[in-house]
């Protein structure tokens, strides 16, 4: 019984046949790679992000519908590949295997798109909005000092989360820690303007 050899395999095929089976054996690897880090956590698909966190959530508007992209092309080349081999499988002309499995990568490429558009859309927005802070109650963390005499801290919830913010009041009297207010005013969309409740 005799094996065969990659080498004796790869010689006998044409220039043609070889490249695309270069280009599927290769991008199908790239493309494996790539899902696998996915999965683990290690996709570097978007560009690095700098600056203030608070203001970049703020004009987060999700994931937009992105055509290039790393992983689209990995796509595209790895269908591009087989369904060439496909083709000259079934014997046909260099310009009908171009044409269709160009074809066939694009289609796939719109589909990874369009399926990393619309998952993105169903991830939930945790960007806070502090306007949804108007009219609640809070609890005084650090003393509140009266006539907007110095900054404070109170927790309140807002989104379902239990958070920390900065607060100033009109009231006469410092707000003690444990104190009771309402939101009245946001001040610059970051401090609470807070009363007595």
């Amino acid at each position: 019984m005799t094996s065969l050899s990659i080498s004796e395999w790869f010689t006998p095929l044409s220039t043609f046949e070889k490249i695309y089976w270069c280009i599927a054996i290769f991008f199908s690897l790239l493309f494996i790679i790539q899902n696998v880090m996915s999965f683990l956590g290690g996709d570097v698909d978007t560009p690095d992000a700098t600056g203030d966190v608070d203001e970049l959530l703020d004009t987060d508007t999700g994931i937009g519908f992105q055509f290039f992209t790393i992983r689209n092309m990995f796509g595209f080349f790895t269908i591009f590949g087989w369904t060439g081999l496909a083709c000259i499988e079934r014997n046909l002309s260099p310009f009908m295997t171009i044409m269709i499995s160009t074809i066939a990568g694009t289609i796939m490429m719109v589909i990874m798109a369009t399926l990393f558009y619309y998952t993105g859309k169903l991830v939930a927005n945790g960007t806070m909005k502090i306007e949804n802070a108007l009219g609640a109650t809070a609890t005084v963390y650090l003393p509140v000092p009266g006539t907007r005499n110095g900054t404070g801290k109170v927790n309140l919830v807002i989104q379902g989360t239990l958070r920390e913010l900065d607060a100033l009041t009109d009231d006469s009297e410092t707000l003690p820690t444990g104190a009771y207010v309402k939101v009245i005013q946001i001040l610059n969309n970051q401090t609470l303007i807070v009363t007595k409740q």
